[in-house]
């Protein structure tokens, strides 16, 4: 292993199974904090003769260092301060705890703790700490039924010249239709016997005409 390497959860290496570490809510029934409230999280460590290193990781990716806690429970947080305003540090046993006091929207993310053994970088499992998710109710069955009646009605109303029920604008138009039929057709009748009327009437003057030729050209004895 070279200088520096990092290396995943279980530390799987030369160092066995007595370097396992692994970050988790100390309320496992817990599974998203809540904004202002106390979140605590711990370390479990299988060789507790060893110091631990608390990081966040933000949801950018950026580490953000939090405390360091020796084997003999000391705490360091960031600019080599001993205590903190947000963070509480301590170690019970093979427990390296880690006390968020009151979790804001900046402080979500996913915590993990690291160790180094002879100049390498151990990591533990991460522990997502984000707030719940909300998401919005899907309207109702019933709800998006009527609306989509409502917009339909709507629709042909303004479709229509006459806005109204669909029923009164079929009838209407069923109305108009048969009277625009009836009209033409009289009107077609009345044509038609007109144009009888003058060709009998030319035909009944060309008779006559003739005759008063025949009448002029033959004179009675």
């Amino acid at each position: 292993m070279g200088h520096g390497q990092f290396l995943p959860t279980g530390c799987t290496g030369a160092y066995g199974e007595w370097n396992v570490m692994a970050a988790r809510f100390r309320e496992t029934k817990m599974k998203n904090p809540q904004e202002g409230q106390r979140l605590e999280l711990e370390c479990l460590h299988s060789n507790k003769d060893s110091s631990v290193f608390w990081f966040r990781q933000d949801r950018g990716g950026k580490l953000h260092f939090i405390v360091y806690i020796s084997t003999l429970s000391q705490t360091t947080f960031q600019w080599n301060k001993k205590t903190s305003s947000q963070f509480e540090g301590s170690k019970q046993g093979n427990s390296y705890r880690l006390v968020v006091k009151n979790f804001r929207e900046q402080d979500q993310g996913t915590y993990f703790c690291l160790n180094i053994i002879n100049q390498e970088l151990h990591f533990s499992s991460g522990q997502p700490a984000f707030f719940p998710v909300t998401t919005a109710a899907p309207p109702t069955t019933s709800t998006a039924t009527n609306q989509s009646s409502q917009v339909t009605t709507e629709d042909i109303s303004l479709l229509s010249p006459n806005p109204g029920t669909c029923q009164e604008n079929t009838q209407s138009f069923c109305c108009d239709t048969v009277m625009w039929v009836n009209l033409s057709c009289a009107c077609l009748l009345l044509l038609t016997a007109v144009a009888i009327t003058i060709s009998l009437c030319k035909r009944l003057n060309t008779d006559s005409s003739h005759k008063r030729v025949l009448m002029t050209s033959h004179p009675l004895l």
